[in-house]
């Protein structure tokens, strides 16, 4: 597997890519081709064609959450994939995967909209749209994990803003059920790609243990959104990384520096960021 990361909050050092605090990585196996997530902006298409990356050539587009910080670049890509179009009469658009809550529309309060800037039926109009709670294997060694069980109750910081349209006056505590991720079967064990990990990033790898049956995680790769997190929810992330004995952790995105610091105590704590391409076998 290949990883690309197309937008982080940072860059890598020297390296002149652009950054905002956002997420998209280009995810490539042997059988199939991932976009997950596009980031907030047009960063993506631009460290995309600096990196030398097609995004159209993606079969799935794999959307985290419906936040805007992961699908603001929704609108670009659907031009991108109308002006290819134009030039190129058989050529498809990514399909779009995500869990059937991500079009609900996310307000950060009654009136400040923080959620996807494309209908779905607009989106629908040109991309195939499979809206699933339910794992989803990509190819033999890549899964959409669906909607992750909240099992650890020190993961349970509470709701961000509302869901539901105003209008119909039926807002209520966003729990971000949609927030989901995605792993991959290597050799030595598991590869986890967050998001932002809303649900819970113990909550997530534990799903992605139960849906592989394989309890080996080699490496974390992602936001966990531990900003600023209750003293409880870091040490019981703490205890639950150490059990893990990870090869590697590349936390990215939504982890503050304190977080970060933590986390190094469990694992080798890798440089991650706008432009960095990682390898696995």
């Amino acid at each position: 597997m290949k990883i690309s990361i197309l937008v982080d909050n940072n860059t890598i050092i020297d390296r002149y890519f652009l950054a905002e605090p956002a997420v998209s990585y280009f995810i490539e196996t042997d059988q199939v081709k991932v976009l997950f997530d596009v980031g907030y902006s047009d960063v993506f298409l631009r460290n995309a064609w600096k990196m030398k990356i097609d995004v159209l050539s993606a079969d799935y587009l794999a959307i985290s959450h419906g936040h805007i910080d992961h699908t603001g670049g929704l609108d670009l890509l659907l031009k991108e994939c109308l002006e290819a179009r134009f030039e190129h009469n058989s050529l498809k658009c990514p399909k779009i995967i995500a869990h059937p809550d991500v079009f609900v529309p996310k307000f950060l309060d009654e009136n400040s909209s923080i959620g996807i800037p494309v209908s779905e039926e607009v989106l629908g109009a040109h991309f195939e749209i499979q809206k699933t709670s339910e794992p989803v294997w990509l190819d033999d060694s890549l899964v959409f994990l669906g909607q992750i069980e909240r099992e650890h109750s020190f993961e349970n910081p509470g709701p961000i803003g509302l869901r539901g349209r105003s209008a119909d006056r039926d807002q209520v505590p966003d729990d971000l059920m949609d927030d989901t991720a995605l792993a991959y079967v290597g050799k030595e064990g598991l590869y986890v790609i967050t998001g932002c990990s809303h649900a819970g990033i113990c909550n997530i790898v534990s799903q992605a243990r139960k849906v592989t049956g394989i309890d080996r995680v080699v490496d974390i790769i992602g936001g966990f959104h531990l900003l600023n997190p209750p003293a409880e929810q870091l040490e019981g992330t703490v205890n639950y990384f150490r059990d893990l004995k990870l090869k590697k952790l590349h936390a990215c995105h939504c982890t503050d520096f304190h977080s970060r610091m933590a986390l190094a105590q469990t694992a080798e704590l890798e440089e991650i960021g706008s432009g960095l391409v990682l390898e696995f076998e």
